[in-house]
């Protein structure tokens, strides 16, 4: 079969980026409890970048890249695990080690793609995993679409529900829309009831949230951005009740008196600084600040049955057909410019689709 890997060259963390290098690897066999998969399409997410950059822990040059994919059940283990799934589309949850437990994983949490942990990632025509990795793919999307739910959609369901409790009628303010957690806890904002706000550096961006439901935006490239979110609250709820952030660095500051008392701050990355600022007045006003990493096989299920309750569609920004053509993808996403996910067709999807 046809795999992705990175290919090492010199270069110091930060500096170097690692091409990329299709490989022939053995296709691999199903063990008891295991089934295969064709893989259809595979999504990619920052991490993948910051492998190239060697920028994240545990780098593996021999695994394939990718975390998110979507394919069809070919081969099965048993007679039982044939009648469940062959034949089906599903989805492949991306990570390993992390049952149920609310607070974090039970044991060593490894990311599916491209590090030590996990053999497989997605970027590969074919993959063995046991069946109790697998969600049927909701019927409601395209194959492009199925591909781009799993980490971000985990990350953002964690990020919203588990660690930010928002509920419906509460007020939620989600920065950087755009990127795929962004986008996904808008829209499982919107869906559960709450009133959702946004930043971006776009006009373009903040208009095509409103579109999905954002209620309003501001753009965070100007100095007054909190002050002119202030002045968009509803004036029966002037306060917000959470902020799911990516970004890090002056969020606390830039949000804490917009925040209600006992409000909090879920951050699930920090990509403009790894540090953040917490002020004494945050402190006296009760204010909390929650660290959010992917999520549970459990929660992977409960997002999953969610996006199939409430007919989500994922949004994709751009989607190729290829291995080969993987790049551009990449490139697209190192600027930054999309607005949703980034897929990669990885087989023939014609059939798929008819399912």
């Amino acid at each position: 079969m046809k795999a992705l890997v990175i290919e090492k060259t010199n270069g110091k963390p930060g500096q170097v980026y690692y091409p990329l290098k299709q490989v022939d690897l053995p296709k691999p066999y199903v063990r008891p409890g295991e089934v295969l998969v064709k893989i259809l399409a595979a999504a990619l997410n920052h991490r993948e970048v910051f492998i190239r950059q060697h920028l994240y822990p545990g780098i593996n040059f021999e695994t394939p890249l990718g975390a998110d994919g979507v394919g069809i059940v070919v081969e099965t283990s048993s007679p039982d695990l044939e009648q469940q799934w062959k034949g089906k589309r599903v989805i492949l949850t991306p990570g390993r080690g992390w049952e149920g437990n609310e607070d974090g994983p039970e044991g060593k949490y490894a990311i599916v793609g491209g590090t030590v942990g996990v053999s497989h990632g997605t970027l590969q025509e074919y993959v063995a995993l046991p069946a109790s990795e697998l969600e049927e793919a909701p019927e409601h999307l395209s194959i492009p679409e199925a591909a781009a739910i799993p980490l971000a959609g985990l990350t953002a369901w964690r990020a919203t529900f588990t660690k930010g409790k928002l509920r419906a009628g509460h007020n939620v303010l989600i920065t950087g829309i755009g990127g795929g957690v962004a986008l996904f806890a808008l829209q499982f904002a919107v869906a559960a009831g709450a009133t959702a706000f946004v930043t971006s550096g776009s006009e373009e961006k903040i208009a095509r949230a409103k579109e999905l439901g954002a209620a309003a935006g501001v753009n965070y490239r100007k100095e007054d951005w909190s002050k002119q979110l202030k002045g968009l609250l509803p004036k029966n709820r002037s306060y917000l009740d959470t902020v799911i952030d990516g970004a890090g660095g002056d969020i606390v500051l830039q949000t804490y008196g917009l925040l209600k008392p006992g409000g909090v701050i879920v951050s699930y990355g920090m990509t403009t600084n790894p540090k953040v600022v917490f002020p004494m007045q945050a402190v006296l006003k009760n204010i909390e600040i929650r660290g959010s990493t992917m999520g549970s096989r459990k929660e992977f299920k409960e997002m999953v049955s969610f996006v199939n309750k409430h007919g989500i569609k994922p949004v994709v920004s751009t989607t190729v057909n290829g291995l080969g053509r993987a790049d551009e993808v990449f490139e697209i996403m190192k600027k930054g410019t999309q607005f949703g996910k980034l897929v990669v067709e990885v087989g023939d999807t014609g059939e798929a689709a008819k399912l």
